[in-house]
Order: C-alpha cells, then structure tokens, then sequence
C-alpha cells in the first residue's frame, strides 16, 4: 500500500469555492493536488504532467467533464487516469444530456466513481484512498468533529448560490 504524498491528485471544478474546497480535503489527508478551472485547462495540465487521479465536476464552460473523459479515453497514455466525477447535477434536468451521455459510456470509458455534491471530506478522501490503494496521511475517520449544526451549517454553505456567498462575503467585509 502506498503513501498519500507520493499521489498527486488534480481537481477540475470551475466554481472557485468548491474547487477550493475539494483541493483543501485533499490536500488535508496529504495528497499533492493540482486544481483546474474547467476540461480545457484540465487537459493542457495533464498533458504537461499526468496525475495519480483526478476529480472532475460534471458541467463547465469550454470542456464538460463528459467531453473531457471522451479525450482522455482516446489517448493510450491517459486512458486509464482513475476519474471520480462529484457533480451537484447527477438527478436534475440541468444535465440531463450529460448525464445520458454519461450513462451510455461502455463500461471502460465510465469514471471509476461518481459523487454527488454536496461531499464530505470523509467520502471523498475514502474514495481516493480506495482507488489509489494508499492511506491518508492524517486521520478523516471523522469530519473533524463538528457538532451537528456545524454540520448543517456547512451542508448550507456547499449548497449556496456562489453569488449569494459573494454577496455575504461583502456584508461581513471579508475578502
């Protein structure tokens, strides 16, 4: 079983706080972590340097996650990068033609997992753990702790409308 600090991991999400979010779990249980802002800048990354796995949200401007999985299982040398798409859309009409896009991907060109958001530190850092066959390096058995509203209240906050958190950002004076 390897180690966690020899993976690197790459984050595709192009909504700034959850990558942000996705990267900070992962990079809490040791992994190395590259983030990307949609498909297109995901594939220019990996072709410069091939992740251990990546995380790939489902919906982006100029690459979707579906067209990029299409680009990656075309190429010999990135077909089998292990691929957990988290996706906030696996149930809704929003990405309904992704999703049956998705669905119709024969069995070796699916991603190894799909997440739906909201995610837990725990969930994802288990997943990858799993996939990769590694050990975190610091303990996710719990999610820190946090008491049940704690709980709730960020549940609220990986749901939020990223302009609603923008907007709230700005009524406390945070940057």
């Amino acid at each position: 079983m390897g180690k966690a600090s020899e993976k690197k991991i790459l984050v595709v999400d192009d909504e700034p706080d959850v990558r942000n979010f996705l990267a900070a779990c992962i990079q809490d249980a040791g992994f190395m972590v590259d983030s990307a802002v949609d498909g297109q800048d995901a594939l220019e990354q990996i072709e410069k340097e091939i992740p251990d796995l990546m995380t790939l949200d489902m919906v982006m401007p100029r690459k979707s996650g579906i067209e990029l999985i299409r680009t990656l299982r075309k190429n010999d040398k990135w077909s089998k990068l292990p691929v957990i798409v988290i996706t906030a859309h696996a149930r809704n009409e929003f990405a309904s033609d992704d999703i049956k896009s998705f669905n119709a991907f024969t069995s070796g060109l699916k991603p190894r997992r799909t997440i739906e958001k909201p995610v837990t530190p725990k969930v994802l850092v288990n997943t990858i753990c799993q996939i990769l066959d590694v050990e975190p390096e610091h303990d996710v058995s719990t999610d820190k702790g946090l008491s049940s509203d704690d709980e709730n209240l960020v549940k609220m906050i990986q749901n939020s409308d990223s302009k609603i958190l923008d907007q709230i950002k700005n009524l406390l004076g945070a940057e």
